[in-house]
């Protein structure tokens, strides 16, 4: 089948948000993922759109006439980089797009874990009594915020924490330029474990890569403070769950909110240790999972794609 009239083809390989589809459909000649071709993509598509399906060497090698690859969200660590270098086809992901969703999302985990919001929820549910002088949250107003990654999202991030609550702004990034948020009071550092001793929330906007994996660990874990709170909306692996479960049982930190996981999603069988704790909230990857923020970033992923395959023409 592959492409019908002058349209190029798409197929989109997951489900994706009725309005984005929509759009694609003024767009492309749009095989949608109930469509029985859609399992023919490798032989016949000029260009996919995807999510979080898998596609690998042996997918992009197969993909003969494969001119583009759309990807919704930012990660584009499922999608195997180095065989689409080698046929030159580009990952177009959507840098940006979500960054206010995944930020709301990092000051609402940071709230449930500096109030302990999942361990009253969880003894409610079970019935059990819950007084107020029973609770010992910590307050966040003027506490100072650490962020690894200077991208939009955690600029996104520096901005409601300054706003909501005055935090002063520690930032690592040795990728971004050297005048990135020159309009946003903050202290930038060198090396990243210079901020540890003095931030009381640390958040995590890196991506997952060889030198980034276990980013966080012991060694890391131990310098900072024993009140401090960290939260990782990024990419499972970037902090060693091991050594979390540890240092939060030792009582050397207060609290972890992950929205990324090493097992996603997450599951009772492999984080019963870590919720055991009771100082863990956790969430399946749900960062950018905002209805607005589906569609903007679906479409965005589309008009990337297509303005690739137009400047080709």
């Amino acid at each position: 089948m592959g492409s019908i009239g002058p349209l190029p083809n798409i197929y989109l390989l997951e489900q994706f948000p009725s309005a984005a589809v929509k759009h694609c459909q003024t767009l492309f000649n749009t095989i949608l993922p109930t469509d029985p071709e859609v399992k023919n993509w490798r032989e016949n598509a000029t260009a996919i759109l995807v999510r979080e399906l898998t596609i690998s060497a042996d997918d992009i090698l197969r993909a003969k006439n494969l001119k583009a690859i759309g990807k919704q969200g930012v990660g584009i660590d499922i999608i195997d980089q180095d065989a689409c270098a080698k046929r030159d086809i580009p990952i177009l992901n959507t840098p940006g797009a979500n960054a206010q969703s995944v930020a709301e999302l990092v000051l609402s985990l940071t709230l449930a874990v500096a109030r302990q919001l999942r361990t009253i929820v969880v003894k409610q549910a079970e019935n059990k009594e819950i007084r107020k002088e029973h609770c010992s949250g910590t307050t966040l107003q003027g506490k100072t915020i650490g962020i690894v990654g200077m991208g939009n999202i955690g600029l996104a991030v520096a901005r409601i924490f300054r706003g909501a609550f005055n935090s002063p702004v520690f930032a690592y990034d040795p990728f971004a330029p050297k005048d990135a948020w020159s309009d946003l009071g903050h202290t930038r550092v060198d090396n990243f474990e210079d901020m540890l001793p003095h931030v009381d929330i640390l958040t995590l906007h890196l991506p997952l890569t060889a030198k980034t994996r276990n980013f966080i660990a012991a060694p890391q874990l131990q310098k900072m403070k024993s009140n401090a709170i960290l939260i990782n909306a990024a990419r499972g692996g970037i902090v060693n769950e091991e050594d979390l479960i540890r240092a939060l049982n030792e009582g050397t930190l207060f609290g972890a909110g992950l929205d990324c996981h090493d097992e996603e999603p997450p599951t009772l069988k492999r984080y019963e240790k870590l919720w055991a704790t009771g100082r863990v909230i956790s969430t399946p990857h749900i960062g950018a999972t905002t209805s607005e923020t589906q569609v903007h970033t679906a479409t965005t992923a589309i008009n990337r794609v297509y303005d690739y395959l137009n400047r080709r023409e």
